[in-house]
């Protein structure tokens, strides 16, 4: 298992250039999280590793996840021109093409993300914990409820985790949450 500083300096220089390998070397030295231990709101923010997804979630917008309880989960949350933070119905997101959407067009459809508000916008928790044996380890992981997508996280520090999106026929999309200070 990696230590917490050496885990918060290889994290930061796969920020700076990563393959899918090392970042999923990381994953992988990485402890486990449990479920109890996500409560609260996360930034996110993407590690780029070539992942054919790579910058489409930060242009859309994206600004993390909320996690209440292990059965109440907003498994995304975006970010308004104006400020506003708001989680999004995931069954209205083009998650499964979204690797085939021009970046330019994405960081468009964030200029207009408050006008969508109203239609993308969901009161209802659409994803929940679970532990889940993922690589070998088994880990907290969110569950979204409507598509077949596990999110697994593991701990890089106390307030930073790593998560690895398992989309069903794409490869390891690899991103970062912070715990939101708010």
């Amino acid at each position: 298992m990696t230590t917490t500083t050496e885990a918060t300096a290889q994290l930061a220089a796969l920020e700076l250039s990563a393959t899918p390998e090392s970042a999923l070397a990381l994953f992988d030295s990485l402890p486990a999280v449990a479920c109890s231990e996500m409560s609260g709101r996360y930034r996110g923010r993407e590690l780029f590793t070539g992942h054919p997804m790579d910058g489409l979630l930060a242009a859309s917008g994206w600004y993390g996840k909320q996690f209440d309880d292990v059965d109440h989960v907003h498994p995304l949350l975006f970010k308004s021109p104006g400020g506003d933070i708001f989680p999004v119905e995931p069954r209205k997101m083009p998650l499964g093409v979204a690797a085939k959407v021009p970046a330019k067009a994405v960081s468009k459809a964030h200029t207009t993300v408050g006008v969508l508000k109203p239609a993308i916008r969901t009161k209802k928790h659409r994803a929940r914990l679970r532990a889940v044996d993922y690589r070998g380890v088994v880990s907290a992981a969110m569950v979204y409820d409507h598509l077949p997508i596990i999110d697994v996280f593991r701990r890089v520090d106390a307030d930073t985790l790593l998560g690895v999106m398992d989309l069903r026929g794409s490869t390891p999309y690899v991103f970062i949450l912070e715990k939101d200070g708010e």
